[in-house]
């Protein structure tokens, strides 16, 4: 049965944007609606997916550190919070937190992430917030020390100057004395690197196609998802990973009534997810008026945790 149709004129015009540009682009946030936050959800727990495991034990390494750099009664504010796990074994770290702001644009993931955490420590305080974390937002009136949290190498699919835009937003909101805790993939062989992305399940693929069920549902388009293929690239000059969506062929789709072209082999540039070196990040951090207060490496050189410091 197919999904209800409900138009967006704000998704249409951002699609519409992207796709009529010379090199057609579509905005990653747009992958992240329901199903697309199911999907991404069952991409980490791929074997192929070293990103989250790495990532969840340097957390439970760093534990003990972590409270004692950050002490106690902080107030825990993550960005992009789409599941809970990372956020409990955050809060059960540290000493008495006092409040939990998940921050996400998908709404779905957001109430879900905070109804765990309700049962997970009644006595925290919770403040759930929905929209975009690159537009910024007022943070309610919260308890000191502030520890912002971005996990799971999402700094990664920003660009360099988005990056410092977004790490500066996140300095001005968590203010003097705030701290913030990065999750950042590191580079590493592309053997490693193109299966993460390119699973042999095709997990991956078919969250990087529904987008362009959700454009059906929202912009008014009509894609044929046969009719284009996922593919992952390693960039070597940029140090990114890049999903696309390839057109198996020559075809002209319709969105909000506009036609859009596509010749085959024509793709469009869905995601980076760029991997960035101790040092390559804190160049960017420092932008931001950021200085590194603490770095944490698996033991395999995969992935790091940055705390950073303002």
């Amino acid at each position: 049965m197919a999904a209800e149709r409900h138009f967006d004129p704000a998704t249409a015009e951002v699609a519409l944007r992207g796709l009529r540009a010379s090199r057609k682009t579509l905005p990653a946030h747009l992958l992240y609606d329901e199903e697309g936050c199911r999907l991404f959800e069952a991409i980490t727990r791929l074997p192929e997916y070293y990103v989250t495991r790495t990532e969840l034990a340097l957390l439970r390494q760093i534990g003990p550190e972590l409270r004692e750099r950050v002490g106690p009664g902080a107030a825990v504010v993550e960005y992009g919070a789409g599941a809970p796990t990372k956020a409990s074994l955050l809060l059960a770290a540290l000493d008495r937190p006092a409040a939990y702001v998940p921050f996400d644009i998908a709404e779905s993931a957001v109430v879900a992430t905070a109804e765990a955490l309700r049962e997970r420590f009644p006595g925290l305080a919770l403040h759930p917030l929905v929209g975009d974390f690159m537009d910024g937002v007022a943070l309610p009136d919260l308890p000191r020390p502030l520890l912002g949290f971005f996990p799971g190498s999402t700094i990664g699919n920003l660009d360099p100057e988005a990056a410092v835009r977004f790490l500066g937003k996140v300095r001005g909101a968590l203010g003097e004395g705030g701290r913030f805790l990065v999750g950042v993939d590191l580079p590493k062989a592309p053997e490693v690197l193109v299966p993460a992305y390119d699973d042999a399940a095709g997990v991956t693929a078919a969250f990087n196609l529904n987008l362009l069920r959700r454009l059906n549902r929202e912009a008014g388009a009509g894609f044929d998802l046969a009719h284009f293929a996922h593919r992952a690239v390693w960039n070597a000059t940029d140090s990114r990973i890049e999903m696309h969506l390839q057109s198996r062929q020559r075809q002209s789709v319709p969105v909000a009534g506009v036609p859009v072209h596509f010749e085959a082999g024509e793709t469009i540039h869905t995601e980076n997810s760029y991997k960035r070196s101790p040092q390559a990040f804190l160049t960017l951090a420092s932008q931001a008026g950021w200085h590194g207060e603490a770095l944490w490496r698996d033991p395999d050189g995969l992935f790091s945790l940055h705390l950073l410091a303002s």
